[in-house]
């Protein structure tokens, strides 16, 4: 049976960018929706439903993260942010309101289209797992957290904690071995389906959103390695 086309929404107020960003993606065989402004962008949104957000930070009307926060309230999406400046605080502001990850301009449009893929394959993988059996669900108890995984949920102290879905797959892969460490290199390779290592800032950068929802302890760095998920809070 043949799939769905998928549908992208490119909201980027610099034309020469949104239409060679749309070029592309189309030439991929996506169906693509442009935006420019704000406003422009969450009223694509309500009225296309696209599979995914590429989705520049500084906008017209109000700027990206605020299409983010409108968007991710109303209908959730993946959504890839563009950002002009690689700095840290806009990237955790932007992951914190629902982004799913980020690319720095100038970029490639190759990583682009891959990291598109990404959380269209991430999507995909989610609603699979929804039609399994809620019996037959795997549940992941680790200390003060549960992990329900099929349902893509999770609590801390009984209290829901809602993770972007990149934040859910990275504690996942980080659950899948309690304590041990999982080096940047193969949290791209699981998480982001990267053969190379040249987004290990990415790992950094949703990790850090990760800790700031489940706990700064929870989580432990490996300087120059990776990380690991420690099997019990001391909070």
């Amino acid at each position: 049976m043949a799939h769905r086309t998928r549908s992208v929404l490119v909201v980027e107020d610099d034309p020469v960018i949104n239409q060679a960003v749309t070029d592309r993606l189309t030439a991929e065989g996506y169906a693509v929706t442009q935006a420019w402004d704000g406003p422009a962008a969450v009223a694509a949104h309500g009225e296309h439903a696209p599979d995914v957000l590429v989705l520049d930070v500084m906008l017209p009307g109000f700027d990206g993260l605020e299409v983010c926060r409108r968007v991710q309230a109303t209908r959730p999406v993946p959504v890839l942010m563009l950002t002009a400046r690689d700095d840290e605080a806009d990237v955790l502001v932007g992951l914190g309101v629902g982004a799913d990850d980020y690319l720095t301009k100038p970029f490639r449009m190759r990583e682009l289209v891959a990291r598109v893929g990404v959380l269209l394959r991430r999507v995909e993988r989610a609603a699979e797992l929804a039609t399994v059996p809620t019996a037959a669900r795997p549940v992941l108890e680790l200390g003060d957290l549960r992990v329900d995984v099929a349902a893509r949920r999770t609590w801390r102290d009984g209290t829901e904690v809602r993770l972007t879905p990149t934040e859910f797959d990275l504690l996942v892969c980080l659950a899948a071995d309690p304590g041990t460490v999982v080096t940047r290199e193969r949290l791209l390779a699981e998480v982001w389906g990267w053969a190379d290592a040249a987004g290990t800032r990415t790992v950094d950068s949703h990790v850090k959103g990760l800790r700031a929802k489940v706990g700064a302890d929870r989580v432990r760095t490996a300087h120059g390695v990776g990380y690991a998920l420690e099997p019990g809070g001391t909070s």
